[in-house]
């Protein structure tokens, strides 16, 4: 390793930490959360993504109109539809989130998301940053929220990932310092980690859940899981009714398929990496990451999407038309929700529970022909609706 490589991985570093320093500070000028109940009107942005996100998107979005017709009629809703994001149009522009796409999302008060494709080393694609975390960052959508409840198992999760910092931050932007050597970068805050911490305490209290678990491995990373878990810590303090409890991220996901010990978690606080991959495990317990939604909360923003991926594969074979539109219907119950539409976020939640769990008609999604396409299992969400309506 010679002498320039050091400056210029040095270099770069120091590039990273003034721009993390600068969205620290820019993060202590924040306001309230947006208030739904004084805007005139609530804009619903609808972006597709790519692969098999516009269908099920699409889907998504026709249900959802359905259901809030009136208020669409009266002029107190509008869907705004967004495309621009594919990944052919996000290389062509060299950019995770095309300038014109990020302008008409910041027009929107809540996103209706589809999945986007990621590149990775090797495939076709340019290396260009997950538009999923361009958008959190850029429109500053710092909390993930996936719930898992099954009943008759006893499990009720609810998972507050931290969206911003962590692994993902600057994820594109880690130095190769010489062809030996590869350094990437963890980012954590005060201010991020607080915030994530004080959204899920209150979000216990409020629920009357009696447990947080702080996951982390402070163990050995020291640095930066050490200063969320203590930050998280202190946060608790602040709510002596609840638990607080602190757990490695390797027995956390042992502890999960534990049927004993599961019952015992309730909401978790995660850093971005490890939420990204425990929360999928948790999904498995209900049927997969196809029928699991997510929420990425802000202050002024919000998006809802999927938490799978965009399945170019059935794209290729022809078979996207078949796509599971589950995980995106029940990102549209937190959706509904979020906006103060609660008993019509209950509503279509006990819908899908019908059609996917109970299922009368016998109408299945398995993906390929021989089961229900995208469109006819919308239909039975829709039908299943105005029988419970």
């Amino acid at each position: 390793m010679t002498q320039e490589q050091i400056n210029e991985a040095v270099k770069k570093f120091e590039a990273l930490i003034t721009e993390q320093s600068a969205r620290s500070d820019l993060i202590k000028t924040q306001g309230d959360f947006l208030d739904y109940d004084n805007l005139d009107k609530i804009i619903i942005g609808v972006c597709g993504g790519d692969g098999i996100g516009p269908i099920i998107t699409k889907e998504s979005a026709r249900v959802l109109e359905y259901m809030l017709k009136d208020e669409v009629d009266a002029g107190k809703i509008e869907f705004k539809v967004i495309d621009g994001l594919t990944i052919e149009n996000r290389v062509k522009v060299n950019k995770a989130i095309p300038d014109d796409v990020m302008e008409e999302l910041k027009k929107c008060h809540v996103i209706l998301k589809g999945p986007t494709t990621t590149p990775q080393a090797g495939d076709e694609w340019p290396n260009i940053e997950s538009a999923n975390v361009a958008m959190r960052k850029a429109l500053d959508l710092f909390a993930n929220l996936r719930p898992v409840k099954i009943p008759e198992e006893g499990i009720d999760w609810t998972f507050f990932r931290e969206n911003t910092e962590g692994a993902y931050a600057v994820g594109s932007k880690g130095i190769n310092v010489t062809d030996d050597l590869a350094i990437d970068f963890v980012v954590t805050t005060t201010e991020g980690t607080e915030r994530i911490a004080k959204l899920a305490y209150d979000y216990a209290r409020r629920n009357k859940k009696e447990r947080v678990s702080i996951i982390n491995k402070a163990n050995v990373i020291k640095t930066t899981d050490g200063k969320f878990l203590n930050l998280c810590k202190n946060i608790g303090k602040d709510y002596p009714e609840i638990i607080t409890d602190e757990w490695y991220i390797d027995i956390t996901t042992a502890k999960l398929i534990d049927p004993k010990r599961r019952k015992d978690f309730k909401v978790f606080i995660l850093p971005n990496l490890y939420g990204d991959i425990i929360t999928d495990e948790a999904a498995e317990f209900q049927g997969g990451v196809g029928t699991a939604g997510s929420a990425n909360i802000g202050k002024r923003y919000a998006m809802f999407e999927a938490i799978h991926g965009s399945a170019p594969r059935m794209c290729k074979e022809g078979r996207a038309d078949y796509a599971d539109p589950c995980s995106m219907l029940r990102a549209s119950v937190m959706l509904l929700s979020h906006i103060g539409r609660q008993e019509k976020a209950d509503l279509l939640e006990k819908a899908l529970d019908i059609c996917m769990i109970e299922n009368p008609k016998g109408l299945k999604i398995t993906g390929r022909s021989d089961g229900c396409t995208c469109k006819e299992f919308g239909d039975y969400v829709m039908e299943t609706v105005k029988n419970l309506h």
